[in-house]
């Protein structure tokens, strides 16, 4: 198996969040990728993806990839059914932070039991 080919979904999952200037090559059984997410998040999700794979000291990846907007760690489109709790403990593990999205949000957000799909709420550095 190529070493493209053992990566690939790091590769679709690249595709998926959109990520810019991507650029992919492979050199001497090393697979090389490079490209910008758009935010932090995306940016650990490709690691992630890259260390699920791979494992925690992978020789056969490296990768460069750096962030459009370092300002907040996402920006979350809320979906039916979702709570500020439930998208803290999504992005931060833990549902008891929902408090630092509310305070990031105030701007939109007037009582941290009320959101709406379809809002689009900044998720903060922390």
């Amino acid at each position: 198996m190529s070493v493209k080919a053992k990566y690939q979904g790091v590769l679709n999952l690249g595709e998926q969040l959109g990520i810019k200037d991507g650029n992919v090559t492979e050199e001497g059984g090393v697979l090389k990728i490079k490209g910008m997410a758009n935010t932090p998040y995306e940016k650990d999700l490709l690691w992630d993806k890259i260390k699920q794979i791979g494992g925690e000291g992978a020789s056969d990846i490296k990768a460069n990839i750096t962030v459009a907007d370092e300002s907040v760690y996402h920006r979350h489109t809320v979906a039916g059914g979702e709570s500020l709790s439930k998208i803290a403990k999504h992005y931060y593990g833990d549902a008891m932070k929902y408090n630092k999205i509310f305070e990031a949000n105030t701007d939109i957000l007037k009582n941290p039991d009320v959101i709406h799909p379809d809002q689009v709420l900044l998720i903060p550095n922390i």
